[in-house]
């Protein structure tokens, strides 16, 4: 047996999971089925190009043991080996670890915490002690990780008949209720009901044994498994069958989000390419939003087959804030990243899928302005950035502006400033700066307001180059009010 010592901040995260951030502790079986079903992904995945010896059917399964007081969610995916163990159960958020703490910190803010990348660790929510038995693909050796979430964790080999893990929760008395088997029944179905994988539930658990061995693993003999989740794909789904529960809970299921989305958009793309998608703007935006290393992009599957988290061949990098999944009926299941660059039918699926985008934001920009107003804070100046980067969506991106003006509270549109324009103004003018202070006491702006200009405030960073990317709305030239060739005597004789 191996001791190890954990990564400086988890023992801080472990503390604020355990005791500030979870109202509801059964969230723990949702975070975990997830992540047996990303093992179940990387699973099929691989037996693309490389089929396993073990033949039987993908699946997860949950053993409730009343007499040990444990459960275990058992999968037969990918599996890891001890040094994987060790990186992904004994660090965290390898990127992100001190904002994620700062964060938590400052705000006590529970929606944070799923986009950290330690939903593993919700596990202790309900158990005093941990156990990961857990065999690699490919490898004949497996390992066990065990911790009590305190000082470290341990690790030594193990015995496991193929491959896959098992995460095996030591349950604390008080919460005790979730060996029951209607318990954990319930969970799957408020929680986990779309996975696309079956998850199936243990009965009659066997009488505990003396032997330490033999509590790893319950052999299927020893259990009756029942499929408990409709395991179908949500976003094939016509979207009238489908409630915004249903869909709030497979938004949670795929970001690990704890909020409910801002908006969503659910769509079927027929005609030279088919592909479903389902897409969703969350109501926060995560912490590496404009982080150089930040991952973004759909999950993308073919025929319901899961090919690759983060496909950011599908979405451009001014939306890197919408996540969702992509279904295809035309590429290829062996598709690579390199075929994905290179390929027609992705640009012609990523057209659509940012067409769906932009029809989304507008239709919420319309109907709900409180969101928008809610949406434009977090993401506005994320999408700015495609007035430099795709100059063919600028018009309707346009539309979507918002910017603090000298005229209004709050924010205003471009075309609500040009139908407040007095007749004979030619253009709509703007301020940029470093802050909304310093830009509202500019005496550029004052010689404008004094002549009965409204005056746009831009303060975010890429309005600078972004509005250079624009140029004009509706024919009227977008023009600085600090432009040396800006001619006020000209103006006052207009």
């Amino acid at each position: 047996m191996t001791e190890h010592a954990f990564q400086a901040q988890v023992s801080e995260v472990l503390s604020l999971v355990i005791n500030s951030l979870y109202s509801h502790p059964e969230v723990f079986l949702r975070e975990l089925l997830s992540n047996a079903s990303d093992a179940l992904d990387k699973e099929r995945f691989m037996a693309l190009t490389a089929p396993s010896d073990d033949s039987e059917p993908l699946r997860i399964r949950l053993i409730p043991n009343e007499a040990d007081k444990t459960l275990t969610i058992d999968d037969n995916g990918i599996g890891m080996d001890e040094a994987e163990l060790i990186k992904n159960l004994g660090t965290i958020a390898h990127s992100g670890s001190r904002e994620f703490l700062a964060q938590l910190k400052e705000k006590k803010d529970v929606a944070l915490i799923g986009q950290f990348g330690v939903g593993f660790y919700s596990g202790y929510l309900v158990a005093d002690r941990v156990e990961v038995v857990s065999r690699k693909r490919g490898a004949t050796q497996a390992t066990r990780w065990q911790s009590d979430g305190k000082s470290g964790f341990t690790t030594e080999p193990a015995e496991r008949a193929s491959r896959g893990t098992s995460v095996i929760l030591h349950l604390k008395e008080e919460h005790k209720e979730f060996v029951s088997p209607w318990k954990v029944r319930e969970l799957v179905t408020r929680y986990s009901d779309y996975v696309g994988y079956p998850i199936e539930l243990g009965t009659k658990p066997s009488a505990k044994s003396d032997d330490a061995e033999s509590s790893d693993e319950v052999k299927s003999g020893e259990l009756e498994f029942e499929r408990v989740n409709q395991a179908s794909a949500l976003w094939q789904r016509r979207a009238a069958e489908v409630t915004d529960e249903q869909y709030n809970e497979f938004y949670k299921h795929l970001t690990h989000d704890w909020e409910e989305p801002l908006a969503k958009k659910h769509f079927r793309v027929e005609g030279s390419q088919e592909f479903t998608g389902l897409l969703f703007i969350p109501k926060r935006p995560p912490f590496d939003l404009f982080s150089p290393e930040e991952r973004h992009g759909v999950r993308l599957h073919v025929k319901r087959v899961f090919i690759m988290d983060d496909c950011k061949e599908l979405l451009p990098r001014w939306l890197r804030f919408v996540r969702g999944v992509i279904d295809s009926e035309d590429l290829p299941l062996n598709v690579s990243r390199e075929i994905l660059q290179d390929s027609k039918l992705v640009r012609v699926i990523r057209k659509q899928v940012v067409k769906q985008v932009l029809d989304l934001l507008e239709e919420v920009a319309e109907k709900r302005p409180e969101d928008y107003a809610t949406l434009w804070k977090n993401y506005g100046a994320v999408l700015k950035e495609g007035l430099h980067f795709d100059p063919e969506y600028k018009e309707r991106l346009a539309k979507l502006l918002r910017y603090q003006s000298s005229r209004v509270e709050g924010t205003t549109s471009l075309a609500e400033y040009v139908k407040r324009m007095p007749e004979g103004q030619k253009a709509i003018y703007y301020l940029y700066g470093p802050s909304l202070r310093t830009v509202a006491a500019s005496p550029h702006g004052e010689a404008l307001k004094a002549r009965g200009y409204e005056v746009l405030y831009m303060v975010d960073t890429v309005d600078d180059w972004a509005v250079r990317g624009l140029a004009e709305f509706e024919g009227k030239p977008l023009t600085s009010a600090m432009d040396e060739k800006l001619d006020l005597e000209k103006l006052d004789g207009e």
